[in-house]
């Protein structure tokens, strides 16, 4: 285990050495992270039962960390105002892509209960910006179509995750003998963790505030204690039988939602040490989970995946955004850029823990197979498709219609 940490290490390092010079070529951290853990995986240096136990607590703290910063950075009174695009794809898009990929599913997993189908669909809705950062910080692509990005996929996973975990008590309700101890599960997971949540970071936010205005911290301080707090929510929630999860994410926009421009570290951390967690996550999935999940890659499962992310997704965020500005090559490009990552993969491992009988590892291998192929086919595609969009759209619109791309809400 000691080797394969060194070589873990020796890679990040090297790989802190040529990112800026990678963020323009097809080559994104997730592709290579991944791509790594693989590799490190067939060489028998790191024990795959080491690795898992490894993934798990790192899949919660980054999960935990995530879902906290995201919904924290989010400032809804803007979101309510002027950010049009991101609204329609979350409140419209998301609810149909579980919807579309549900039907999907059906299709090509005959037999499967409802419920799973839908717990299926849940989990391959979220979008990951880690995949889609050779977009979202493309200067070549207007500032308008990268904002709607950058927010619809920091909070789709935070909304989708009540989905997953009712669809996931539903299953396991549905083919368990004890029926009334599932639902009751269900209701107390996803009532007790909002409130937990809201209630720590809404106080969170009053002492540091607080604490501000007396000058008894500071900036390096207030880092720790906005990661403690997170950390907080979630034990909170978790002692009370609610999830720690969702309390993380409610936790974050309530705290958010008081401390708006007066606590930079949560702005900070996710583009410093939040790197450092992702691209961990996405190693010891590599090595722990896709050499299993290549083996349970069928013809059917595929299948599955390419209608996710050529289908579901794009038919999805199309029909979202009618009635809006967007052009429809706009549309077009939201629909794609919508890569599945981090979100996907920790929440089908919350599924295993939670789904009974036989249903959760395939979901888990359903959710690792679309992971590293969107991070495969959205990172080949991130830098030309950015730029083919830039061209596009001042071909089509000149320089008035990238002018309001860049200005308008």
């Amino acid at each position: 285990m000691t080797a394969s940490l060194l070589l873990s290490a020796m890679f990040m390092l090297a790989y802190t050495m040529v990112a800026k010079r990678l963020s323009s070529t097809v080559l994104t951290a997730p592709m290579l992270f991944l791509a790594f853990g693989y590799l490190l995986s067939q060489t028998k240096l790191a024990p795959h039962a080491e690795v898992e136990q490894v993934l798990h607590i790192t899949a919660e703290v980054a999960l935990v960390l995530l879902l906290f910063l995201d919904a924290a950075q989010t400032d809804f009174a803007a979101l309510r105002r002027r950010h049009v695009w991101p609204q329609r794809m979350l409140l419209v898009g998301l609810p149909l892509a579980i919807l579309f990929g549900a039907v999907a599913a059906w299709f090509l997993l005959p037999g499967w209960p409802v419920f799973a189908l839908l717990l299926v669909a849940s989990v391959l809705a979220p979008t990951d910006a880690a995949l889609g950062q050779a977009v979202v910080t493309n200067p070549l692509v207007p500032e308008r179509p990268r904002r709607a990005l950058t927010v619809e996929s920091g909070l789709n996973d935070g909304l989708a995750l009540p989905a997953v975990l009712l669809f996931a008590s539903l299953t396991a309700e549905e083919m368990s003998h004890d029926k009334v101890s599932w639902l009751v599960f269900g209701i107390k997971q996803l009532t007790l963790g909002p409130l937990v949540g809201a209630a720590f970071g809404f106080a969170g936010a009053y002492i540091l505030l607080q604490a501000k205005a007396r000058d008894y911290t500071s900036d390096v301080y207030e880092g720790v204690g906005a990661l403690a707090l997170a950390g907080a929510a979630y034990l909170a929630a978790t002692a009370v039988g609610g999830n720690g999860f969702i309390a993380a994410f409610a936790a974050g926009l309530c705290f958010g939602s008081q401390v708006r421009g007066q606590c930079k570290f949560i702005y900070e951390f996710t583009e410093s040490e939040g790197q450092l967690i992702t691209w961990s996550a996405f190693l010891l999935i590599g090595a722990a989970l896709v050499p299993e999940a290549l083996d349970h890659l069928t013809p059917t499962t595929f299948a599955l995946i390419l209608l996710s992310l050529f289908i579901v997704r794009p038919l999805a965020i199309w029909i979202s955004l009618i009635g809006t500005d967007a052009a429809p090559v706009t549309r077009g490009f939201f629909g794609w850029f919508g890569p599945r990552g981090l979100a996907t993969a920790l929440f089908a491992l919350l599924v295993v823990d939670k789904t009974v009988q036989e249903l959760g590892e395939p979901i888990l291998m359903l959710a690792i197979n679309t992971v590293w192929i969107s991070a495969l086919l959205h990172g080949l595609t991130a830098v030309p498709g950015a730029r083919w969009y830039a061209q596009r759209i001042k071909r089509k619109g000149d320089c008035a219609e990238v002018k309001k791309l860049e200005t308008s809400p």
